[in-house]
């Protein structure tokens, strides 16, 4: 089995057109065993370069980055506030600010082993990509039990509907292709402390956001679609087009792929990707019977039954997965454009 590698998005801001096909150059020659890097939409890029001789410092202590080409746009943003590496491209026209990281985009070795040490930086991730790629490829049944990840005696990750899922620092694809997923019974494990940890739902939408693989069932481009209920995710996590798609579901059950293109607007592309991710975490079924039937999600169906062709494994157990009594007991927002439950994270062991 071949673990696939997430392709990592980089953005950029006051840069010129020969300065963005530099960049996009450096892109590819960072490209590797670990990630691929292409340039992205600078909003939802996973790293930002910036180039200096265009960066002005604000009184406010933001910066205001001038874009180089007509159809630009400026930026401006907190460096405090940034939850992504940034690094800037030389000269420097801000007086007396000093980035962490700097590089000479003409020199493509430097913009290269930034991207490398950008890599480096969000090694978490891409060992928690490389897991979910395996529990993709794999397809365990998450609610039979708990799950450890082996390759020989190492514990390369523990994955549990209620602990979440635990990666061993440094983990690669490549520790994966000869890994074996044993079950264990439930709270027979223990994720390791030093083990970054995150839900299964955070997992496998974090995997949906950068896979390749088409995750969406084919009958779900052909048979009505249905809300099930809201991602167990950070709403920060979710987009637009993810909003639109749950309130249009909500609203309209029973819409088809060309009517949800439709109704949104989404080309064909844009809009498997984004029922691919709502797929993904158990937000969206083909089946009515497991549909929201009220205005506030609700879990149905046996857990006990097996899962049927409208489900993968890993989706239906996430489907049947216990809500846990705090936020079951909350009050779901249904503000527009959809339902949405507050931040939600594994327990501690």
């Amino acid at each position: 089995m071949t673990i696939e590698v997430p392709a990592l998005r980089l953005g950029l801001a006051g840069y010129t057109e020969a300065q963005q096909k530099a960049a996009a150059e450096a892109a590819m020659a960072a490209s590797g065993a670990r990630a691929s890097w292409q340039l992205g939409s600078f909003a939802e890029s996973d790293a930002w370069w910036l180039e200096g001789s265009r960066t002005m410092l604000m009184p406010n202590q933001h910066l205001r980055v001038q874009p180089a080409v007509p159809t630009g746009r400026s930026v401006q943003l907190a460096l405090a506030d940034v939850d992504r590496p940034v690094a800037f491209s030389l000269p420097m026209a801000a007086p007396g600010f000093q980035p962490a990281i700097t590089f000479e985009l003409a020199d493509k070795a430097a913009a290269t082993k930034v991207l490398h040490r950008f890599a480096d930086l969000m090694q978490a991730m891409l060992s928690q990509f490389a897991l979910a790629s395996s529990l993709a490829e794999q397809q365990p049944m998450l609610n039979s039990g708990s799950w450890e990840v082996l390759r020989d005696k190492d514990l390369l990750a523990v994955v549990d509907l209620r602990l979440g899922a635990g990666v061993m620092p440094g983990v690669t694809p490549a520790d994966f292709e000869q890994a074996s997923w044993c079950v264990r019974n439930h709270g027979a494990v223990v994720i390791p402390a030093n083990y970054p940890r995150l839900s299964v739902s955070q997992l496998m939408w974090q995997y949906a956001q950068r896979t390749e693989r088409d995750l969406l069932p084919p009958h779900y481009r052909t048979q009505k679609l249905y809300f099930r209920r809201p991602p167990r995710l950070p709403q920060r996590q979710l987009r637009d087009a993810h909003l639109l798609l749950m309130r249009e579901l909500a609203e309209q059950p029973g819409m088809d792929f060309p009517a949800l293109q439709q109704s949104t607007g989404l080309g064909e592309a844009q809009l498997a990707r984004c029922l691919s991710a709502l797929y993904a975490v158990g937000s969206i079924t083909s089946n009515p019977k497991r549909a929201t039937a009220s205005a506030g999600p609700r879990l149905s169906g046996n857990a006990s039954q097996a899962p049927t062709s409208d489900q993968s494994q890993f989706n239906y157990s996430m489907l049947n997965a216990t809500r846990p009594p705090e936020i079951r007991r909350q009050q779901l927002d249904k503000t527009a454009p959809a339902p949405l439950l507050p931040e939600f994270y594994p327990r501690s062991a």
